[in-house]
């Protein structure tokens, strides 16, 4: 099996993609491509790759009909620059091989998140997890930010006192907030980084980490866009129906009446949803 090599990749890797005010993400390396899937798929009965045209459509049969072990074949490697609030979301997806800038051997600076005025939001009513999709107003933007500031200012300026002291790295850096940005190397095959893309790029996720999955889709297809087109099709644009909606949508397409009409408001009253 040849090395992969991806002409659009090469001219990316090391490129420094800018996310939030100061982050950042760049692909370091990468193993395999669409052709690595193919192979891998084919291995079985000794075919490797063919036409455009049936390695595209094999990729998507293995996409739409979840056959999803040669797409581990394929590799990524990240740099990824963030704040530690993220990465506390992002090292959710356990299958990701991680290496982290430590507080314990590194001075940290006091680089950290600050939202801009388009998206500080108020607390969400229905989603306990989530805010408002309208920002608020100017001024109160503005105290949001002076807050963050005050606090920071005094964090750090404890931080580095006790830095001064002498008092030991591991110890120092406690308290330090989870606004600050933290870097990592994150390497992910593809398989599982569709999962984590599928999650992150949810309307229901955060907007912080959302912004990073999309840039990292946007690299990955540079290396294996035929598998990116069938993941955006299959996975992102699709829906996937229970049981009981599937029946009611035969039914309706029959010409008859949606028998689960209102369930949803019943749900939501009954506190389900």
């Amino acid at each position: 099996m040849a090395h992969c090599v991806v002409e659009e990749a090469e001219k990316i890797l090391d490129k420094e993609y800018k996310v939030l005010d100061k982050g950042f993400i760049r692909l370091v390396d990468y193993c395999g491509s669409d052709s690595r899937i193919v192979q891998a798929a084919r291995i079985s009965y000794g075919d490797g790759t063919k036409s455009y045209r049936e390695d595209k459509g094999l990729i998507n049969y293995l996409l739409r009909n979840d056959h999803s072990s040669p797409f581990e074949q394929v590799n990524f490697t990240f740099h990824v620059k963030m704040p530690i609030f993220v990465a506390r979301q992002w090292i959710r997806h356990r299958t990701g091989r991680v290496n982290e800038i430590s507080g314990r051997y590194s001075v940290m600076t006091d680089e950290c998140y600050r939202p801009d005025f388009d998206h500080i939001n108020l607390q969400s009513l229905d989603n306990k997890q989530g805010r408002k999709n309208e920002c608020v107003d100017i001024e109160t933007a503005k105290k949001v930010l002076e807050k963050f500031e005050e606090d920071k200012k005094i964090i750090f300026d404890n931080y580095n006192q006790l830095l001064d002291m002498g008092i030991a790295r591991e110890l120092a850096r406690i308290d330090l907030p989870l606004s600050l940005y933290t870097q990592w190397y994150w390497q992910m095959d593809l398989r599982n980084l569709f999962h984590f893309l599928e999650l992150r790029l949810d309307s229901h996720a955060q907007y912080e980490i959302r912004v990073y999955a999309q840039q990292i889709l946007e690299i990955v297809e540079k290396v294996c866009p035929i598998a990116v087109e069938a993941f955006k099709n299959y996975k992102l644009g699709s829906v996937t129906l229970s049981m009981s909606e599937r029946e009611a949508l035969a039914q309706m397409l029959e010409g008859k009446d949606n028998p689960l009409k209102g369930r949803a408001k019943a749900l939501f009253e009954e506190k389900l949803l």
